[in-house]
């Protein structure tokens, strides 16, 4: 099984157990970027995390995207995207762009 197996899998055990879901997948990267396109995390209401993105803050910033996802029900297109300078502050490794699609799982 692969990562993205792996986090899919995680994600609908958490719905069987009645808890509230959303997938955050990357669509697009550009210059240096961690984690490749489609990368997946999922994330609870709760809080409870499981796969990656990305790093640094970054995930930080999806997973309370991710959480407001659950509790509107709109999905979201999160566009990052930093200069070198500001690159580590943020979690990437040197500058670049990562697009994040965040949706509710039914």
């Amino acid at each position: 099984m692969n990562e993205v197996e792996d986090v899919l899998a995680v994600a609908e055990g958490w719905r069987a157990a009645g808890e509230k879901v959303a997938l955050a997948t990357v669509v697009e990267t550009w210059g240096s970027s961690p984690r490749p396109a489609g990368s997946q995390m999922a994330v609870t209401a709760g809080g409870r995390m499981a796969g990656s993105v990305s790093g640094g803050c970054i995930e930080g910033a999806v997973a309370e995207a991710a959480r407001e996802t659950i509790a509107s029900g709109v999905p979201r297109l999160l566009d990052f995207g930093v200069t070198n300078e500001r690159a580590w502050e943020v979690g990437l490794a040197c500058g670049g762009k990562v697009k994040v699609f965040v949706e509710a799982v039914a």
